[in-house]
């Protein structure tokens, strides 16, 4: 196969994609842990001459079964897919995850959606698989129904990470990679640490809408993300990271998660501040409409009421000079004229 291609549905599929290597899961965050299976996946395609295809589902099945429970997802299907297609995999097929899907039993779903449909010769998985009916098929039977059908399967070890800290230097403590651990990170700020388990900086993708223009009336112009941004937003908090515009033009920004205590906000925002950003010298620099991608490199510090502007004022002024510090630090700053290069 010359290029990628993504398939929404098994209708889709060509009848000449001839012998697969599947793997198959929700693939959220697409992390190091989903990259070390994707890893062996186009190594095992590669050993036997086939196709190498990974199986994933919209929307995730947990909003399904449990959508007043179900997580907050790391990375909506755009950017799973864009993910999917870097790993290296010739094809990703997208099954619309219905009641009718999750009521296969764990052999009608392997015979229809497998075999039938895909032809494998060899399917990777995790040891923690877990398909069909009520989740009654696990990795015992899969290797059952790969004698049956004629495939090999392939089991693939978790893939530890080495814990984080806040200042990204790792403790040395190994932790299972998974998209519960890295949500757990998020939910308490860690990017870092997330960041470590993802392979990358975690990121919000949306479009800009106008706010209140607090921000630009105190010196501080802000880009807002739209409620509907894709991405789970971390902790209340202010960040160091980057933002990239939908020209690929990318800026080191200082963002802002929360409510905007200080003002008496009632709704989750995010905003980001982009540094450096001379809007009167930038023609066409209008960010509103546009789709943003908001990276988080680091966690400076929590949100806080202050009493008075002039005291905010003062702190983001700090928060400017502690994301430069962070960014250095990273040894991914940028030049602004680099960034703003076509």
């Amino acid at each position: 196969m010359d290029a990628v291609r993504i398939y929404y549905g098994l209708d889709e599929v060509p009848p000449d994609l001839g012998p697969t290597v599947l793997t198959i899961g929700n693939f959220d965050g697409v992390h190091r842990g989903h990259q070390h299976v994707l890893a062996q996946l186009n190594q095992t395609a590669r050993r036997r001459g086939a196709a190498a295809v990974a199986l994933t589902f919209d929307p995730h099945p947990a909003l399904v079964h449990r959508p007043e429970s179900a997580p907050q997802l790391l990375t909506g299907l755009g950017e799973k897919l864009d993910r999917l297609r870097s790993s290296g995999v010739d094809a990703a097929v997208v099954l619309n995850y219905t009641p009718e899907l999750a009521g296969h039993t764990a052999e009608d779903f392997i015979r229809r959606y497998f075999v039938e449909a895909l032809n494998p010769v060899a399917v990777v998985i995790g040891h923690d698989v877990r398909f069909g009916r009520h989740n009654q098929g696990d990795f015992s039977t899969m290797v059952g129904l790969g004698k049956a059908y004629g495939f090999e399967v392939i089991g693939v070890d978790d893939f530890p990470v080495e814990s984080q800290t806040g200042s990204g230097v790792g403790t040395g403590a190994p932790r299972r990679c998974s998209s519960t651990a890295i949500r757990a990170g998020l939910q308490q700020g860690d990017v870092a640490a997330a960041a470590g388990m993802l392979g990358r900086a975690h990121a919000v993708v949306g479009e800009v809408v106008h706010g209140e223009a607090r921000g630009r009336e105190l010196g501080f112009p802000t880009a807002n993300l739209s409620q509907e941004a894709e991405g789970m937003v971390p902790a209340d908090g202010v960040y160091a990271g980057w933002v990239t515009d939908a020209h690929h033009h990318r800026w080191p920004a200082a963002i802002s998660v929360g409510s905007n205590p200080t003002f008496d906000g009632l709704m989750r925002v995010v905003e980001a501040h982009i540094l450096d950003r001379a809007d009167e010298q930038v023609e066409d620099f209008d960010l509103y409409g546009q789709r943003l991608r908001v990276e988080f490199v680091d966690r400076l510090r929590g949100m806080v009421a202050y009493e008075g502007v002039e005291k905010l004022v003062e702190q983001m002024h700090k928060d400017v000079e502690d994301t430069r510090r962070v960014l250095a630090a990273s040894g991914r700053a940028t030049p602004v004229s680099a960034l703003r290069a076509e």
